[in-house]
């Protein structure tokens, strides 16, 4: 099943909105520690830049074989430009709505021996404006796809976020949301929510056993009217919860975990990918289970390479 759905792909169209950023790393070599204060003096020897956030997401969707056009903000700046070269060679079709207001979101992380030492954020809130602007787009482009991500990363690119779920329900199109905050409310209606477990229990409260974490999550589903809650637990795997009362409990299929940036983007990334050719929730959950397991073995935020998952699948 796993392998006849990862074939279905490639015909899907995926939209994802929400908070894109850019991801620079700087590698070098520590030697000795810096007379000024107890802190190692890193020689920078490269660098490199990534796509992060909601346009890491919208690589892995195209990397999966799919077709994918992303709607994000951004500053006007040449932060944004490397963006947009970085998103569109990955072949990502990229709706930038530039704000000249703002800076471009950059995450920089200062890396050792493969070893993350810092990491320094560089990043403004969006404009009503440019939420505005996002809105329209998302609004145009959204007839023309399968299913629809929102790749919530609180820096203001979702600031709609209700108009969006109520249009896209409206068409029939799932929506998936990777989810940000202590309050859900704005989600009310989506088709999944994907909370990690920090973010869950940050809502719903900690839970003690699987039991607990099942009355929470349809507590929550209840409540916000979801068609189901998909729960990331590191080590633990994954647990899907669906309106109805079906529960599912997945083991991790890490084999090493080496670096868990950008892992959430690929579980949302495979599932939305799924959604969109109408897979049954739970072989898109296994599907997005094994994704992951593939990408924390990697250094940094690194779109899934579909040969490894398809070997995975075989």
């Amino acid at each position: 099943m796993l392998a006849a759905l990862l074939k279905d792909i490639p015909r899907a169209k995926v939209l994802v909105i929400g908070d894109a950023m850019l991801d620079r790393y700087w590698y070098g070599a520590v030697d000795r520690i810096s007379p000024e204060a107890p802190v190692p003096v890193v020689a920078v020897g490269r660098s490199e830049e990534r796509p992060g956030g909601a346009a890491n997401v919208a690589t892995n969707v195209v990397s999966l074989g799919a077709a994918c056009t992303l709607v994000c903000m951004s500053g006007d700046d040449a932060a944004a430009d490397s963006l947009t070269r970085l998103t569109q060679d990955a072949g990502v079709a990229i709706d930038l709505v530039r704000d000249k207001l703002v800076n471009t979101t950059v995450k920089l992380r200062v890396v050792s021996r493969n070893q993350q030492l810092i990491r320094i954020d560089f990043e403004t809130q969006v404009s009503k404006d440019t939420r505005a602007r996002m809105l329209e787009r998302y609004l145009a482009k959204l007839p023309g796809c399968d299913a629809v991500i929102v790749s919530d990363y609180g820096k203001g690119g979702t600031g709609h976020i209700q108009e969006m779920i109520r249009a896209a329900r409206a068409a029939g199109t799932p929506i998936l949301i990777d989810p940000k905050g202590d309050n859900y409310d704005a989600y009310a209606g989506a088709t999944l929510v994907t909370p990690n477990r920090k973010e869950f229990e940050q809502v719903a409260g900690r839970f003690t056993d699987n039991d607990d974490l099942a009355r929470r999550a349809s507590a929550m589903i209840e409540r916000l009217q979801l068609d189901g809650v998909l729960v990331t637990r590191s080590e633990e795997g994954m647990s899907l919860f669906e309106r109805g009362g079906g529960v599912m409990h997945v083991p991790t299929q890490a084999r090493e975990v080496y670096d868990v940036t950008g892992a959430g983007d690929t579980v949302i990334a495979t599932l939305g990918a799924a959604y969109a050719v109408k897979a049954q929730p739970r072989d898109a959950i296994r599907l997005a289970n094994m994704a992951a397991g593939i990408v924390v073995g990697k250094l940094g935020a690194v779109a899934i390479d579909r040969r490894e998952l398809a070997a995975a699948v075989q």
